[in-house]
């Protein structure tokens, strides 16, 4: 049998996605299973020993439009699946799994167009975005027989950027520090990264900052005159895991990094501006401080915005550093 798993989402929601992976192949051991992702999202899950491949959809760049789903259609039915389960519940992926005839098509009762699948499967809105996720499945397996852990699989030092290899502190030895997001409004004040980081050199760890090309302002207010490594803009998602795995804490916004340090059981400050643990989206089975500012207008959206809907930014500027640092305190065990 060959199987196909979709999940074309953020990349936070591909790393929550991959106790799937596993659970599929409890049910269908012998069965060769391909996961369809974007093409960012491809290196969270292409090392993993449990998947056949890898298929890209880059939706938003050659793949998209009409034309560019029609060119996927092609690829996929080349490709003769016998059963898929979709995580990604867009109108576009319904139409096309629709339109690539797979016998078994598995999707969720919320998802748009859910009449293309053959088969729909009820997502508990109140649970972990993990649980969700493995409710696909319900109905062939109880759930509670699954192992509900991420699957991430990073590279060795060796296959690191020359560069951040270099510049890289001793596994074990250093605290990462995470200042951006995507979103604005999810982003604590880089004042209070900076007091964070200030605070943990004074105590001997070494501070790694990291972020996207678009954190490199944010990570270099943080980082001025400080003895830090800034690798903002200088890795790739390989590398960010293999930081992540190997860091004491990691202190981030609710991002990417939260999910990564989850993966890898490692201790983690997570810092919820604009949006809210009670979506789902909280740090998963690792030691983890959630810190958050209770506000009358938070949360204000699921997944943060551009700017504050008050103007007063309050929930990314009242925050004190002292909440964050006596959280780092807790998970360092620093008396």
């Amino acid at each position: 049998m060959k199987i196909l798993l979709v999940q074309t989402s953020f990349l936070g929601d591909t790393i929550l996605s991959t106790p799937v992976i596993s659970g599929i192949k409890k049910i269908y051991p012998d069965a060769e299973l391909w996961m369809m992702t974007t093409p960012l999202a491809s290196s969270l899950v292409m090392r993993d020993p449990l998947l056949a491949g890898v298929l890209t959809y880059n939706k938003r760049g050659k793949d998209a439009g009409f034309s560019g789903l029609l060119r996927m259609k092609r690829r996929i039915m080349a490709m003769r699946f016998d059963r898929v389960y979709s995580l990604h519940r867009s109108p576009r992926t319904s139409v096309l799994l629709w339109l690539c005839g797979i016998p078994v098509r598995i999707g969720f009762a919320n998802a748009k167009l859910n009449f293309l699948y053959h088969e729909i499967r009820e997502r508990n809105s109140g649970d972990h975005d993990v649980v969700r996720n493995l409710s696909l499945l319900s109905g062939e397996v109880p759930l509670e027989s699954l192992e509900a852990e991420l699957r991430l699989f990073p590279p060795l030092r060796n296959e690191l950027d020359n560069e951040v290899n270099r510049m890289l502190p001793q596994p074990g030895g250093y605290v990462v520090l995470v200042p951006g997001s995507v979103w604005k409004t999810k982003m604590w004040h880089w004042k209070g990264y900076r007091e964070v980081a200030q605070f943990l050199l004074k105590r001997g760890f070494a501070v790694v900052l990291l972020g996207a090309p678009s954190d490199e302002k944010v990570n270099a207010m943080v980082a001025q005159g400080l003895e830090v490594s800034n690798f903002a803009g200088k890795t790739s998602i390989p590398d960010t895991m293999y930081i992540i795995k190997n860091a004491r804490l990691v202190v981030c916004n609710d991002s990417m990094v939260l999910h990564i340090a989850s993966a890898f059981k490692v201790p983690n400050v997570a810092i919820f501006c604009a949006t809210s643990p009670q979506f789902g989206f909280y740090p998963w089975k690792n030691k983890a401080v959630v810190v958050e500012k209770d506000l009358p207008c938070r949360p204000c959206s699921r997944h943060g915005g551009k700017t504050c809907p008050t103007g007063t930014e309050a929930c990314m500027k009242e925050l004190s550093h002292l909440e964050v640092i006596s959280a780092t305190e807790k998970l360092l065990d620093i008396q």
